[in-house]
């Protein structure tokens, strides 16, 4: 049988902790060679009931030996670039009716087929928070206690539960440009993690004297300022254009998630490509730049084979650049598992999606 199984489902099972672990098991393989995840490819084209609107369908896989599992993301998506708050912004829009459409297929390294099928909602977040978590662990003080975040939607709210489970955080200021919303943000997330989170008024304010600066935001222009380098501090990002080549030139230490870059555009010939720039090109397709050459992947350090934060003194810097299709067959099987023992989610023949011709 196939497990069907909601976002809600996935909450009740997948804790940070789990998530972290499963993580740090996967970035060990990755390292060693025992791992392998494939491209991600995006295919764009216009879509013609939403205006100057794309229809992008993703696709991101990889398999994880371990756990016998092999794992596949697909996304169908409506995506615009509006400008908001003087940044652009690149935006998914609910046009299922009122819905985002993300699946996760997991599947059977032994014998091809399919064992659960998911939403990717909860899943992806995690994995982007814990990727984030774990880049602090080897790069942020062990006495970490301040941070500044840049942010406070959905992305963000993650990124809080996350670095509170690997380093000692006692005080969170938190920026973004709606105060209602950065309100309501602090005074929900200073029950659930049991910290106090403040609300302020700057992004200066929000950074000020902060051993942590983490920019969770779906701006497409950099928020994370060169100025704010300074000793001991750690800067932390959940994609590309967030920073800019400068802070990555200034930091001492740089972590990329993978800079084997393996992400693919594909466009409906004659099609409008992004018109907003800044989502496409930027110093992260500038090959010889010079500080390529003293990055390293968050994989080797985990598996050992190169070095996280050496001093207290060190200013450094995680890039969450891409996402990994293996990511979602290392958390995906500790969510199997889990759902399976609690006897969540509903069953369906396995029938339905295999077949009897050979295809």
């Amino acid at each position: 049988m196939t497990l069907i199984v909601s976002n809600e489902d996935v909450e009740q099972v997948l804790t940070m902790d789990i998530a972290l672990a499963a993580l740090e098991e996967m970035y060990v393989d990755l390292g060693n060679g025992q791992a392998v995840s494939g491209p991600r490819v995006d295919i764009l084209s216009g879509s013609s009931s939403h205006g100057a609107a794309q229809y992008g369908l993703k696709a991101m896989g990889g398999v994880m030996p371990r756990h016998g599992v092999g794992a596949m993301r697909l996304n169908s998506d409506i995506i615009t670039w509006p400008e908001r708050d003087g940044n652009h912004r690149r935006e998914k829009v609910p046009a299922a009716n009122g819905r985002w459409v993300g699946l996760v297929l997991l599947f059977s390294a032994h014998t091809g087929e399919p064992l659960m099928i998911f939403p990717d909602g909860f899943i992806q977040r995690t994995r982007v928070a814990a990727t984030n978590a774990i880049g602090a662990k080897y790069l942020a003080r062990e006495d970490t206690r301040v941070v500044g975040l840049l942010g406070s939607g959905w992305q963000a709210e993650g990124q809080l539960e996350a670095l509170c489970a690997v380093r000692p955080i006692e005080l969170i200021r938190v920026y973004s440009p709606n105060p209602e919303h950065r309100e309501a943000f602090a005074q929900r997330l200073s029950q659930k993690l049991s910290r106090e989170v403040i609300a302020v008024a700057t992004a200066d304010e929000a950074v000020r004297q902060a051993d942590l600066i983490a920019a969770a935001t779906n701006t497409l222009e950099p928020v994370i300022r060169p100025e704010w380098i300074r000793p001991g501090v750690h800067l932390s990002v959940i994609k590309v254009q967030e920073v800019d080549a400068e802070t990555i030139e200034e930091s001492d230490r740089v972590l990329f998630h993978t800079r084997a870059m393996i992400k693919e555009q594909i466009y409906r010939p004659g099609a409008e490509r992004n018109p907003i720039k800044q989502a496409e090109e930027g110093w992260w397709t500038a090959p010889d730049a010079p500080f390529w050459s003293r990055l390293a992947d968050l994989s080797d350090v985990a598996s050992g084979h190169a070095t996280g934060r050496q001093r207290d003194d060190e200013a450094t810097l995680f890039v969450n650049n891409v996402g990994l299709g293996l990511q979602f067959a290392a958390v995906g099987a500790r969510v199997y598992e889990a759902v399976r023992d609690q006897r969540l989610g509903h069953e369906v023949p396995t029938e339905w999606f295999t077949e009897t011709v050979h295809p």
